[in-house]
């Protein structure tokens, strides 16, 4: 027996399968080019369209002349001045006392989970959380994990129960268990939100600690796009809030804000901080103008929620099944996963692309086209997408 030998046939089973995606050969807009064709963009995370902004490119020429490119651990020679400005315009849009940022909303949500969660302490989770928060409480090592039912509240508070009890056998140094109830504050492939209120008003109840990912609630919730702590009036009230830099603000990157002394103590012992090299000059300067513009005008919020009724209501007249989405991410259940595939060869011929989401990033039986809204489209643009999605869904005898 070759072990060896055997591991890479294992490999390469599931490397034939594997196919490369279409491959961009343009800034990503409200079009993008593949092998040459111009396609209308309607995936893409890019909601305020900042990824093809004049604005964050000067931004980025400017620093890079100024300071170069590269940067460092941040704990040795890596902070840069553009992160300390980055880090209190965060804090300054979430309406926190401060923010760290790492290198990535997968780091940020591992960071945020690992650095305060040991093995004796209890974490409840979301069924439908994002894949880096469950790599997340892996990480952690925590051994009472516990999952309720998405968003139903009454799951919530049975698994709150068992928790409670839990908490009462003191660890092995003699404290109390921690409890951290964690959430996606916008679930990315269907769109809806976490009940929040409910959240916090058990997390009060049960004396637990709060954290929401939100990663696609950032440039696209409450009041110019600071979220969905913001969106509910709870400013204050969730422990720890993730972000992502590489949604609405179309960079790199992720953080967490909360109180000071919370996201210091993530400075000092974060190890995804403390072991990963700090975001290079450009990513950071396009950061910075990012979360600047929005600080200084609300308006391409506005223009991407004008635009986010405008498909749902095209959708919903066409006959499609939207789900429960109320947010820019517009999923077109579609159920079959050939079906989705098919129906997005389609699109593509028509030039839109909007690429099918299948089994496992859903359930299987769950497939669907999740169109993604965006400041940067026109009535133009959207009408044609609809076009297409018409006429797909009567070639295939959907509508």
């Amino acid at each position: 027996m070759n072990t060896v030998q055997d591991f890479y046939q294992q490999v390469a089973e599931v490397a034939k399968n594997g196919k490369w995606p279409h491959i961009i050969e343009s800034g990503e807009g409200a079009y993008l080019t593949i092998k040459g064709s111009r396609k209308l963009n309607f995936c893409s995370s890019h909601y305020l369209g900042f990824a093809v902004d004049s604005r964050l490119a000067e931004a980025v020429a400017k620093a890079a002349k100024e300071y170069g490119i590269g940067t460092g651990y941040r704990t040795l020679a890596g902070t840069h001045k553009l992160h300390i400005e980055l880090e209190e315009a965060i804090a300054k849009f979430k309406e926190t006392e401060a923010a760290v940022v790492l290198s990535s909303a997968y780091m940020a949500n591992a960071a945020a989970i690992q650095s305060i969660i040991g093995k004796e302490d209890i974490v409840i989770s979301d069924e439908l959380n994002h894949a880096s928060i469950i790599d997340a409480v892996r990480l952690s090592g925590v051994k009472n994990k516990f999952i309720y039912k998405h968003g139903d509240m009454g799951s919530l508070e049975e698994k709150l129960k068992e928790a409670d009890a839990l908490r009462k056998t003191p660890k092995a140094d003699g404290s109390l268990p921690l409890i951290l109830i964690v959430t996606d504050g916008v679930f990315s492939m269907d769109g809806d939100l976490a009940p929040l209120p409910e959240i916090v008003k058990l997390a009060k109840q049960y004396d637990t600690l709060t954290m929401v990912d939100d990663a696609h609630g950032e440039g696209v919730l409450g009041k110019g796009g600071r979220g969905i702590v913001n969106h509910f009036g709870l400013q204050g009230q969730v422990d720890i809030e993730v972000g992502s830099l590489s949604k609405a603000f179309s960079v790199l990157g992720g953080f967490i804000a909360g109180k000071k002394d919370l996201v210091e103590f993530y400075m000092l012992r974060a190890r995804q901080r403390l072991f990963s090299i700090a975001l290079t000059i450009p990513d950071t300067a396009a950061a910075l103008q990012a979360v600047t513009i929005l600080l200084e005008s609300d308006q391409p919020v506005k223009k991407l929620w004008k635009n986010v009724e405008y498909l749902q209501n095209g959708f919903k007249r066409l006959g499609f099944d939207t789900g429960a989405s109320s947010t820019p991410i517009i999923p077109v259940m579609l159920g079959d996963e050939e079906v989705a595939r098919n129906f997005s060869a389609k699109l593509f011929e028509l030039d839109v692309f909007a690429t099918p989401i299948i089994f496992p990033m859903v359930a299987k039986g769950k497939a669907r086209i999740r169109v993604i809204a965006s400041a940067s489209f026109t009535k133009e643009d959207m009408d044609k997408g609809l076009k297409a999605f018409e006429t797909v869904g009567k070639q295939l005898g959907l509508l």
